[in-house]
């Protein structure tokens, strides 16, 4: 990775692409902002200093794979995707418009997604896979995967925790956007989620734990990986639901499904300017 990272530009990453993301909530009025949001430094951090990628060759076989589970909130990866240049952003406009981009991500639609999801828990699984067969053929290249916290209370999702422990993978690294709310209320509300770290690290994974909005400290958390040889890596990351966008919805379940009005849209852009 580039350990040589101007935060400052990685700040002004992380403010375009949540105007993008702001503006296709507005364009589109639609739901799925405050997971877009609240993982826009961690993509962030990965896209500008950590993954292997090539938006002029987004198929070439060294890359790194980078699976979005979360796919609901897939105007992030859209939005990273085009700031790190794999497509022009005016293809954003027609995010969730008749016979444009759909609202989850779906291979094939834009160059540089790696894989169709939508329903929770299939992300994981997918890329302890594309991990196992990578290590079967002895390649060079990693796996990331990001996770919601709410797709944490899927089985299909800790069956693929077990797994990569078991076989480890330590070319295999996730991390979870651990926003602390999922679709009808508070993680410790709907399915209690902790002493999270302590059950990734009983199932054999090496787990680091971050302030998901602390753009150093994620660089700092990614400089080195895999996290331990031998093991998979997750990196936990503490993030704010909405964070960077409408005011009144950040932290709050209503970020979730709330698209902006007109004054609330140019409020939150103007805020990044």
């Amino acid at each position: 990775m580039n350990k040589k990272i101007d935060n400052n530009i990685l700040e002004k990453h992380a403010d375009n692409i949540r105007k993008s993301i702001l503006e296709m909530a507005y364009l589109a009025q639609s739901a799925h902002t405050g997971g877009s949001l609240s993982c826009v430094d961690l993509l962030t951090v990965l896209y500008f200093s950590v993954l292997k990628v090539y938006p002029k060759s987004p198929l070439d076989s060294a890359r790194d794979r980078f699976i979005f589970s979360k796919a609901h909130d897939c105007k992030a990866l859209y939005a990273v995707l085009s700031e790190k240049g794999f497509f022009d952003k005016n293809k954003l406009k027609a995010y969730e418009q008749n016979g444009g981009i759909s609202g989850h991500s779906t291979k094939g639609i834009l160059p540089g997604v790696e894989i169709t999801a939508g329903s929770l828990g299939h992300g994981l699984p997918i890329a302890n896979g594309i991990a196992y067969a990578g290590k079967i053929d002895n390649k060079a290249h990693r796996i990331f995967a990001m996770l919601s916290d709410g797709e944490c209370d899927e089985g299909s999702t800790w069956e693929a925790i077990l797994f990569a422990g078991q076989h480890k993978l330590d070319n295999l690294i996730v991390i979870v956007d651990y926003n602390k709310l999922q679709g009808f209320g508070r993680i410790d509300e709907v399915m209690d989620l902790e002493p999270f770290a302590n059950k990734w690290k009983d199932f054999g994974w090496e787990v680091k734990e971050v302030d998901g909005h602390n753009i150093e400290k994620i660089h700092n958390a990614l400089r080195v990986i895999p996290f331990k040889k031998g093991k998979p890596s997750v990196l936990i990351a503490h993030t704010i639901k909405g964070y960077g966008g409408v005011q009144k919805h950040i932290d709050k379940v209503s970020s979730q499904y709330k698209p902006p009005t007109e004054e609330e849209y140019k409020e939150a852009i103007n805020k990044l300017l």
